[in-house]
């Protein structure tokens, strides 16, 4: 294989191939909507973000198992580089899933970068750097969460709203598509998915009054297809959930900043949403304030929400519903799991949205309460200008974005909990663009937190807790070898019995763990793959861990050769 060095200098708008160029395999142009829909009778293969479309980050790969997991270490490691441009060393942070076609991995990197890595020897086969501007508003970290790849292309979003199409075999860009206002504050940080010839992404930027939005693209020539707005205009179906007067709703929030779940079955794409903006004050914006906080299906052909499921009406703790929306099937229903911010496990059909259980997850719940019916009664919340409310969970959630895992061995759902309080206190703002629209002061409890990776069946029953003195703040990964591996702020990564929550395997990998964990295989041999790289909104989840190292590695583990 041949590596040569190119020059970097294009301009900053354009994005620029920076370092190595060279060349990987043509794997990616076989990769169809066809093989999507089928990901998982590939298993050696992770060919999507949850990989598959169902979300449920499960791989039927056994050839790692309960019984000799304990005997598997590092096969191989790609060090990602120093810390992002965009901003200080405290707020990037490497939190993307690596995606595998074939024995190539494409993962993403925080501020632009995106590299091709052989997945056996993990030799970097070429690198792409997109030029981001230094003053693009970011919420909540540089980070990036990962690409798409789809025949021949790999896609990805940069900070400052692009979605990009490269060339999967050596990096060059083929198209460049804006999507987003950075001037309004909007930002892009999702993974892409890719449905049918359609490239999905959804835009971040709550935090500054922005009106969230899912963008649907060509994924041959970058055409954009439809736009599908998460906050209704007045006169739209949800509207009167909105203040009549004023323009709370075009600075509502809802951004699906993360990435959807789709069923072919139903053609549907299930998406969480943000919290509204203000995430704190809502006096400015009285009602349900739909569609935040909110699990939607959009048909994917035409952009539109066909169903809803409001999982915190009028938030004020900034419980964003944007996690994963686990598709599975239980004594004959199609089914969607969706553990939220707010401590609730919430278990819909997905087929009409209709509610058939809530359970909470997490032992500290008191900001109110959700009864088996689905009734929503706030208690605890930031009303009074300049009067502290402590609450649980605090705004990062009883789980952020880090994702849960199912097992159809098992039948079980794997969360990693966060039970951490907050404290916030109200202060009203006017709204600036661009400015930060919090509508509060908020200090996230540094002591008495505790967090766990617990099993729960679909009844919302739990079945077993692994527990942790801090919080779980990173994705868990379900495999065939009936394991569950879950890494930790501290920077061990576990392998826990997926049936018994026993602690079977565990390595120090050098920096916290805040990222998704996947696994796939190349002649013959089973790797587990975990970027590692402590960092992004800490002080919103783990205060106690601002300043721990950071680090930027890639570290891939197997059974000994």
């Amino acid at each position: 294989m041949t590596v040569d060095y190119v020059d970097a200098g294009n301009a900053i708008d354009q994005g620029t191939l920076s370092g190595k160029s060279g060349t990987a395999p043509a794997v990616a142009a076989g990769v169809t909507y066809e093989r999507l829909r089928a990901a998982r009778s590939e298993p050696h293969n992770w060919l999507t973000y949850y990989g598959a479309y169902n979300g449920q980050r499960y791989s039927p790969l056994d050839q790692i198992n309960t019984e000799n997991v304990s005997r598997i270490g590092p096969a191989w490691m790609f060090q990602a580089g120093a810390s992002g441009m965009i901003a200080g060393a405290s707020t990037y942070a490497f939190e993307a899933t690596p995606i595998v076609v074939d024995g190539v991995m494409y993962v993403s990197g925080w501020d632009g970068w995106l590299w091709a890595l052989d997945a056996k020897t993990g030799q970097e086969l070429w690198r792409y750097k997109h030029a981001v501007p230094y003053d693009v508003s970011l919420c909540c970290g540089n980070v990036n969460r990962g690409v798409a790849v789809a025949k021949g292309k790999v896609f990805m979003v940069t900070a400052n709203a692009h979605l990009l199409a490269l060339d999967a075999t050596n990096g060059r860009r083929v198209w460049d598509r804006t999507y987003g206002d950075v001037r309004a504050g909007e930002s892009a940080t999702v993974a892409p998915l890719v449905v049918k010839n359609l490239v999905i992404v959804g835009s971040s930027g709550g935090e500054f009054g922005v009106r969230g939005h899912l963008d649907a693209f060509d994924l041959d020539s970058g055409e954009h297809a439809w736009r599908c707005y998460t906050v209704p205009k007045p006169g739209e179906p949800g509207s009167e959930t909105w203040p009549a007067d004023g323009e709370a709703w075009a600075r509502g929030g809802a951004n699906p900043w993360l990435t959807g779940t789709f069923d072919p079955e139903t053609n549907l794409l299930y998406v969480g949403t943000g919290n509204p903006a203000p995430d704190f004050d809502g006096a400015v914006r009285e009602g349900d304030n739909l569609f935040t906080d909110s699990i939607i299906a959009v048909d994917v052909d035409a952009g539109r929400i066909r169903w809803h499921y409001q999982c915190t009406p009028h938030d004020v703790w900034d419980y964003d519903s944007i996690s994963e929306c686990i598709l599975f099937e239980h004594e004959g229903r199609r089914l969607l799991g969706h553990f939220d911010k707010n401590g609730y496990f919430f278990v819909l059909d997905r087929t009409n949205g209709e509610l058939v259980q809530v359970t909470p997850f997490v032992d500290r719940i008191d900001w109110g309460a959700i009864t088996r019916d689905g009734k929503v009664t706030a208690r605890k919340y930031p009303d009074k200008e300049g009067e502290p409310v402590h609450f649980y969970p605090g705004p990062a959630g009883a789980k952020e974005w880090t994702h849960a895992a199912y097992s159809p061995r098992t039948e079980l759902f794997y969360v990693p909990v966060q039970d951490v309080g907050a404290t916030a206190t109200r202060r009203r703002r006017e709204f600036k663009e661009s400015i930060p629209y919090w509508g509060a002061g908020v200090q996230v409890d540094a002591h008495d937190m505790t967090g766990s990776v617990s099993a729960f069946d679909a009844r919302g029953e739990e079945k077993w807790r692994w527990r942790n003195e801090v919080p779980m703040c990173a994705s868990v990964l379900a495999t065939g070898g009936d394991l569950v591996f879950a890494g930790e702020p501290s920077g061990e990564f576990n392998a826990l019995d997926a049936r018994t929550g026993e602690q079977l395997w565990q390595f120090q990998c050098g920096s916290g763990h805040h990222s998704s964990p996947v696994t796939y295989q190349v002649d013959g041999r089973q790797y587990i793959a975990v970027p590692v790289g402590w960092g992004g909104w800490i002080e919103g989840f783990l205060p106690g861990m601002l300043g721990a190292g950071h680090g930027s590695a890639l570290i891939v583990f197997a059974l000994p050769e």
